[in-house]
C-alpha cells in the first residue's frame, strides 16, 4: 500500500521497509521489479559456467584470464563508484554480488590452470589478481561497516536529489565526482573485458568449455538492469535528461556491453561445429590406443 511517509510522500511502505528506497508510483515499482529480475539473472549466470567448467575441465583454456580480470576490475570499480555516487540501492546490491561471483570464477579458473598443466601465471597477472582480490575484500568490509552506521535513516539519492524550492539539480560534491569518475572507468573496463574473450574464441575457432548461458543470462540481466534505471522517476525538480546524465556510466556499463556480448553469441553459432576441446581430443586418442 501507498501512504504518507516522512521521507517518501505517497511512497510504498513495503518497498521502503525492504529496500530502503522511495517508490511513489507504478514506474518506480516497475523499476524495482526489473532490478530484482536483473539480480536473479546475474545470480544464475555464474552457475552454468561452473557446471561447464566441471564437466569439461578446460576452463583455463576456454576463458581468457584478461576477460576475468577485466570483469572483476570493472565490477570492483562499479561497486565503489555506486556507493560514492549514492546510486540506487539495488545498484549497490547488484554490484556487491558481481564482485563475489567474479572472485568465485577466478578461483575456479586458477584451480583448473594448476590442475591441467601446473603453469604459473606471469608476474603482472599475479600482481593484478592479488591487487583486485585484496581490493575487493577490503571494499566489501568497508561498505558493510559503513552501511550499519545509520540504518534507520533513508538517505535517498543525494546525487540526483534537488531541494523542493529549486528547479536545478543538486551540484556534484567532491565525493560524488570521484564516484562518477570511478563508475566511468568501470564502464570502460566492462567494454574492454569482452575483447580478450572474443580474441580467445577466434584463435581457438571454438567455444568449447564456455557456457553460452553465462553470456545469455548476463545479456538479459544487463537489459533488465538498464531498464530499471531508465524507468525510475527523476527526483523532484530534476529533468529526465539530467537524470540520465548522472546515471550514464552505469547505463553504458550495462547496455553498452550488449553489442560485444552479441558478437560472442555469433561466435557460438559460428564455432558450434568447431574443433573439440583438449579434454575431448585426449579422450578420443586414449580410446584409439585401447582399441589397438
Amino acid at each position: 500500500p501507498f501512504g504518507n511517509l516522512s521521507d517518501c510522500p505517497n511512497g510504498s511502505r513495503w518497498i521502503m521497509d525492504v529496500f530502503n528506497e522511495c517508490a511513489q508510483d507504478g514506474w518506480d515499482v516497475a523499476s524495482i521489479v526489473l532490478g530484482l529480475g536483473s539480480i536473479v539473472c546475474f545470480i544464475a549466470a555464474a552457475f552454468p559456467q561452473f557446471y561447464q567448467a566441471c564437466r569439461t575441465g578446460i576452463m583455463d583454456q576456454a576463458l581468457s584470464i584478461y576477460f576475468l580480470l577485466g570483469w572483476l576490475g570493472g565490477d570492483l570499480l562499479n561497486l565503489i563508484g555506486s556507493f560514492l555516487a549514492d546510486q540506487l540501492p539495488l545498484q549497490v546490491y547488484t554490484a556487491i554480488y558481481y564482485v563475489l561471483a567474479d572472485l568465485g570464477m577466478l578461483s575456479l579458473y586458477c584451480y583448473y590452470r594448476v590442475k591441467n598443466g601446473g603453469r604459473a601465471f606471469p608476474a603482472p597477472i599475479n600482481a593484478a589478481f592479488v591487487f583486485l582480490s585484496v581490493g575487493s575484500l577490503s571494499s566489501l568490509s568497508l561498505l558493510g561497516s559503513a552501511s550499519t552506521e545509520d540504518p534507520g535513516t533513508f538517505k535517498g539519492r543525494s546525487l540526483l536529489s534537488a531541494p523542493g524550492d529549486e528547479l536545478g539539480a543538486k551540484p556534484f560534491s567532491r565525493t560524488e565526482i570521484i564516484g562518477f569518475t570511478i563508475g566511468s572507468i568501470s564502464s570502460v573496463l566492462y567494454l574492454c573485458s569482452r575483447v580478450p574473450q572474443i580474441c580467445t574464441n577466434y584463435k581457438r575457432k571454438s567455444t568449447s568449455g564456455v557456457s553460452y548461458f553465462l553470456f545469455a543470462l548476463v545479456m538479459l540481466g544487463n537489459s533488465l538492469y538498464g531498464l530499471s534505471v531508465l524507468l525510475k522517476n527523476p527526483e523532484p525538480g530534476q529533468g529526465q535528461g539530467d537524470y540520465v546524465l548522472h546515471h550514464l556510466p552505469w547505463l553504458v556499463g550495462s547496455l553498452g556491453v550488449l553489442a560485444l556480448d552479441l558478437v560472442i553469441s555469433f561466435q557460438f553459432l559460428a564455432y558450434r561445429k568447431g574443433r573439440p576441446g583438449t579434454l575431448e581430443e585426449r579422450g578420443a586418442l586414449l580410446g584409439e590406443q585401447d582399441e589397438s
